[in-house]
């Protein structure tokens, strides 16, 4: 008889499949784990927005329910928002915060750019050290400063009682925006601006036609920090502008209203609903490019 010895196994038996229970074994790890990450993230979720829908219904309550403990309005009061937005006021609150953070948006924006670039772009003595200074002043406090700087806006400019104090040192520029956009310019590639050079493009034209185009998710990143900061400021308001009911912002404005409606907690809910309002909706729309800018900033050094 022809004896058949066993030789090393193929290429199709060390292929062979998994036995079936071992299959099973994998396929409920996957599928524990996949139920154990979004249960994580669902309850992660849920603790960000409970208080946000809390605050909602809260505002479309009465004012006998706001303080019981009911969870869902009996009748949804929607009359709350207009009695809020009939307080003597509160538009006026929103016209000067819309100002104050619209217009320091654009001129923080349109004076840190340059900057930005010339530190990004730029080789000059000194560059490192003028980086260095520009972080340096992120690491100074304002309430530092805020008695000499109060001094010269309200005894020298005589501008106390309104948000120009707060408005135009805007327009030269902030240590947090130029940092951040010289980072991302970083990430820019320098042969662009070499090929533009050599098209005959000059720094301006080089920064207006080459770099914004491509650099619009930082600017983004930095309009919306900046739009965020000035929108929710109560510091800045409270010291230029306490003295002028017409200058307050929402930030300071809302202290004054609960102060005023302090057991109405549906109308204060309310109030707080609309001074939220605006800045959730643009990041909501703004997201994209706000997580791009971000995400981006820091991959160059």
């Amino acid at each position: 008889m022809t004896q058949v010895l066993a030789g090393p196994a193929g290429p199709a038996e060390a292929s062979a499949p998994a036995p079936a229970p071992a299959r099973r074994t994998a396929r409920r790890k996957e599928v524990l784990q996949w139920i154990a990450v979004h249960s994580l993230g669902v309850a992660a979720a849920l603790f960000f927005v409970l208080p946000f829908v809390f605050v909602l219904l809260t505002s479309l309550m009465s004012d006998s329910q706001a303080l019981s403990r009911d969870l869902v309005p009996h009748t949804w009061e929607w009359g709350n928002y207009r009695k809020v937005l009939d307080t003597p006021g509160f538009l006026t609150w929103w016209k000067n915060t819309l100002v104050y953070a619209g217009l320091g948006t654009v001129l923080t924006v349109v004076s840190s750019v340059p900057v930005a670039y010339a530190l990004a772009k730029f080789r000059f003595r000194g560059r490192n050290l003028a980086l260095m200074l520009v972080i340096s002043t992120m690491m100074l406090p304002p309430q530092v400063v805020v008695i000499p700087m109060y001094l010269f806006w309200a005894k020298q400019l005589d501008l106390s009682g309104t948000l120009w104090p707060l408005i135009v040192p805007m327009a030269f520029g902030d240590a947090f925006s130029v940092f951040l956009l010289r980072q991302f310019l970083m990430t820019i590639p320098d042969e662009y601006v070499d090929a533009a050079k050599v098209d005959g493009c000059g720094d301006l034209r080089t920064l207006v036609r080459v770099i914004l185009p491509m650099a619009k998710p930082g600017i983004a990143a930095v309009a919306l920090f900046q739009f965020f900061s000035a929108w929710n400021d109560y510091f800045g308001p409270q010291i230029y502008a306490s003295e002028n009911p017409g200058a307050w912002t929402l930030s300071y404005g809302l202290e004054s209203f609960k102060g005023a409606h302090h057991t109405d907690w549906n109308l204060t809910m309310a109030a707080t609903v609309l001074v939220m309002a605006p800045v959730i909706l643009v990041f909501f729309f703004a997201q994209k490019a706000f997580v791009e800018g971000v995400t981006l900033t820091g991959v160059k050094g």
